[in-house]
């Protein structure tokens, strides 16, 4: 069969795959693909550090707490419909294509924020910066869990969505040095400050044009003999490095038969959705939903918070940012092989349940104490639950649904997910911070707590023991002849 001819074929690419040994391949895939975390980190951390500083007179914008509220409703905006634009285009033209073009796009438009000159202006480079990194999710996150050995997803899966988090870190790192007035004016160093974060996705190029296309994707899309040499050279590599000369044979009952297509409707990607998985449906949504109002509307508005309540002057918000961040860092990368081991359902769960009660502790500590540092050593305990939490969020949507259409679903319920959350979630903490009523403030944490208990409890009822089985097993491709006897989805 001629190469992109649609055909009937059996393969044994996602055995062989799954079977490799940890490798600098998969470190490539890591470093290429999941520092976009990093960028993602630094963008949404950096309007955080340096929000006091464009409220101020002589930053050259002069926003208000409320218009740094709408700056980051604008951004996650943007990344929702980002997320579902490019990912339509993820599972139509291919992982590698739009893994580019999505980091050019962030590139671009991150850019453009460091010349804004008012708030309209800043609106809309957020918007752009937002879309690009919507993209990158369904992008990466697809490619991801499409090319890691699957005892090792749940584990590389969280540490990578938990480097956000080294941006992050390093985003307020940076803010500290570029917001001292000793050194960069007023109204420069928060340019500067975008400006390194385009320069970092320039960085990424390098590394990221060296990481192949998913075999998993070429071979549904008819072109099985380019899957079969990324395979044969993916094992090469592995074979020289590891000093093995042959590797394990994959049996002949680990095939998948495939009947392949070029493009599969977007209204068939939703009747799989809520039709076939409705209680997975019902779960993506769910968990998205309490990540995103909680993390987006405390860190877009934190370093407000930190100087309209505790006092802490505007140069010196990043310092407590740094330490939040690592807190945040720590928590995916301490417990992720947890979720490997001890399992999906009780991990998640317990991050999301856990998450819930120590932000109902941070409201109490609102109203009762103006000590700083003790409202941030609550912060930092309530983060590194949340954190391993919300890159589970991720990995699950990614793992629950079937390979055609994994970036859409990852586009899909981050999309509509951070709509509902992330967008609410920074208004509403904008708004009650401007306010000056630490009641209201307070109001916003009970609200956190209880968004995300609802992840929690719904991952209690609908979770999917998905640690250690193959994609495959976990949700059966679209394309895949059906088994007899094969079991009912939810």
């Amino acid at each position: 069969m001629a190469q992109g001819d649609l055909g009937t074929i059996t393969t044994k690419v996602p055995a062989r795959l799954d079977r490799l040994p940890w490798t600098k391949f998969h470190w490539r895939v890591v470093i290429g693909l999941g520092t976009v975390w990093i960028l993602d980190g630094l963008e949404v951390t950096m309007v955080g550090s340096v929000a006091a500083r464009l409220t101020e007179e002589g930053s050259g914008i002069e926003l208000g707490a409320a218009q740094i509220g709408i700056a980051a409703a604008v951004y996650i905006l943007g990344a929702c419909l980002g997320a579902l634009f490019f990912g339509q285009l993820t599972d139509r033209f291919g992982r590698k294509k739009l893994f580019i073009l999505t980091l050019a796009v962030y590139v671009v438009a991150t850019v453009a924020t460091a010349f804004s000159f008012s708030p309209w202006y800043f609106y809309l480079a957020r918007f752009v910066t937002g879309a690009g990194i919507g993209g990158e999710y369904a992008a990466i996150n697809s490619a991801i869990d499409e090319l890691i050995p699957a005892r090792k997803r749940g584990q590389v899966d969280l540490v990578i969505n938990g480097s956000y988090w080294l941006g992050a870190a390093g985003g307020s790192a940076l803010a500290l040095l570029l917001l001292n007035e000793d050194f960069f004016a007023k109204d420069l160093g928060w340019r500067l400050a975008f400006g390194l974060g385009a320069l970092l996705g320039l960085l990424i190029f390098i590394v990221r044009r060296h990481v192949p296309e998913s075999p998993r994707w070429l071979f549904i899309h008819g072109r099985e003999d380019e899957a079969e040499a990324i395979i044969e050279s993916i094992e090469r590599e592995v074979e020289d490095e590891s000093g093995e000369h042959h590797l394990e044979e994959v049996d002949d009952k680990d095939s998948l038969t495939i009947h392949q297509r070029h493009t599969i409707p977007f209204r068939e990607i939703a009747k799989v959705a809520f039709t076939q998985y409705p209680k997975r449906a019902v779960l993506g949504l769910a968990l998205f939903v309490g990540q995103a109002f909680l993390y987006n509307g405390i860190t877009f508005n934190l370093g407000t918070l930190m100087t309209g309540f505790f006092g802490v002057a505007a140069a010196t918000v990043p310092i407590f940012l740094v330490l939040w961040a690592i807190s945040n860092f720590l928590g995916p990368v301490i417990l992720g092989r947890l979720f490997d081991t001890v399992g999906r359902k009780p991990m998640i769960s317990i991050t999301y349940l856990g998450s819930a009660a120590v932000a109902v502790v941070l409201a109490l500590i609102l109203t009762g104490s103006d000590n700083a540092w003790l409202f941030l050593t609550v912060l930092m305990v309530c983060f590194f639950l949340a954190s391993a939490g919300a890159s589970s969020a991720y990995l699950t949507v990614s793992e629950i649904f079937p390979m055609e259409t994994r970036a859409l679903a990852i586009a899909f319920f981050y999309a509509i997910g951070t709509g509902l959350g992330g967008i609410i979630g920074p208004l509403l903490f904008g708004r009650f911070i401007e306010s000056g009523d630490v009641g209201l403030v307070a109001l916003g944490f009970y609200i956190s707590a209880g968004v995300m208990a609802l992840g929690g409890i719904c991952e209690l009822i609908f979770g999917v023991k998905a640690e250690g089985r193959k994609l495959e097993d976990i949700a059966r491709p679209l394309t895949a002849g059906e088994p007899k006897n094969s079991p009912q989805r939810s």
